[in-house]
């Protein structure tokens, strides 16, 4: 398994390494010695799957203290371009995101810990995302960015006519309105 940090500090990819046969293949999803070793101790309580068609965007959400959430994201089948922007107020690269494609071919994994605003957009019709969390989810504590913020400026990559959105994710705020509670 390799884990290399992202531009942004403490966003973490992982690449596990994968051992293919005439039967299909085997990979780690997850080892804990591997994930310390890196530098992420934390213990995930739950994990979330979500099914989206081509176009489906989710974010960008977070949840604040006591209820921060780190999350460790896969695709299990298709793929999504994924989003972190860093809230964190004392940090060099507050404002600032980080993009990832990840896919079912590709098999790369994303560490986001708490502090940052996550999302993404779906590429392909069928796509199984997979969440690892840090902590439950708490909906009182939940907040987020609407994901066409002018400030950050995000290319989702895909066509902002026929993005997919959920109720709750059009009505988000702005950046320029949001305070960070990290």
């Amino acid at each position: 398994m390799i884990i290399t940090e992202s531009p942004i500090k403490d966003l973490l990819i992982i690449e596990p390494k994968i051992w293919k046969d005439d039967r299909g293949y085997f990979f780690e999803s997850y080892n804990q010695k591997a994930f310390e070793d890196a530098g992420i101790s934390e213990f995930f309580v739950q994990d979330n799957q979500s099914f989206s068609q081509a176009g489906a965007l989710r974010g960008l959400h977070a949840q604040a203290n006591p209820f921060a959430q780190g999350k460790l994201v896969r695709v299990i089948q298709g793929k999504v371009l994924d989003i972190a922007v860093d809230i964190r107020k004392n940090s060099p690269t507050y404002g600032q995101h980080f993009s990832l494609e990840l896919s079912a071919e590709n098999f790369t994994m994303f560490y986001i810990p708490p502090g940052f605003l996550h999302g993404f957009s779906t590429l392909e019709n069928d796509t199984i995302f997979s969440y690892k969390c840090t902590n439950f989810y708490q909906k009182n504590s939940e907040f987020g960015v609407i994901w066409n913020d002018k400030d950050l400026n995000i290319d989702w990559q895909i066509n902002p006519n026929e993005i997919i959105l959920s109720c709750k994710d059009l009505e988000l705020q702005s950046f320029k309105d949001f305070t960070s509670p990290f």
